[in-house]
């Protein structure tokens, strides 16, 4: 990614390496910084992704996001808060991958259609989330915890305190306007 960095930065420590980039904005003391990271960055991405591309990918998404990120952060130990970053944008890409899993299926039980035209791309998850947006609160709250949190039906209805035929209807209504949604959002 960075390839041999050498840098006159390279003697700074992180404190000093993190205020000067503050000030100046010079990406390369964040690739300075980061690069002493990286490889940490790359084994959490491949612990949680499971998956060497999915891992190189997520490396260079956190750098990516990491200029907006450090500007708007105190950070008193790098480290420590490039693994939290990390670790979450990890979890983001398996909640995304689980939410993409879960609409398959939804897809699955039409006989019409199996997939949006049998590819997902990255735009897919912001279709999900308008579609998600349309629909009213319950239905959104349920179908997240059936997703999200593949909680049973019962288990839904104790979370949240709906009926049981609340919980039933709200996740079924909820699937068939996600569905007409996306339907109406076929590329």
């Amino acid at each position: 990614m960075f390839g041999s960095l050498k840098s006159r930065y390279e003697i700074l420590d992180d404190t000093s390496l993190l205020q000067r980039f503050r000030e100046t904005s010079n990406l390369e003391l964040l690739g300075v910084l980061y690069h002493r990271y990286m490889h940490l960055v790359y084994g959490l991405s491949l612990k949680y992704l499971k998956d060497p591309e999915d891992s190189k990918d997520a490396v260079m998404q956190i750098f990516e996001n990491l200029s907006t990120s450090v500007a708007n952060q105190d950070i008193r130990n790098f480290k420590a808060w490039l693994y939290t970053v990390s670790k979450n944008h990890c979890l983001r890409v398996l909640k995304n991958r689980q939410l993409r899993t879960n609409v398959e299926a939804i897809f699955m039980e039409s006989d019409e259609i199996s997939t949006l035209n049998g590819e997902i791309d990255d735009d897919y998850e912001k279709i999900i989330n308008a579609a998600l947006a349309n629909l009213s609160i319950h239905q959104q709250e349920c179908l997240k915890l059936f997703f999200y949190e593949n909680l049973s039906y019962q288990q839904i209805s104790e979370e949240t305190g709906y009926d049981l035929k609340k919980v039933k209807s709200y996740i079924q209504n909820g699937k068939r306007n996600l569905k007409l949604y996306l339907d109406g959002h076929e590329r």
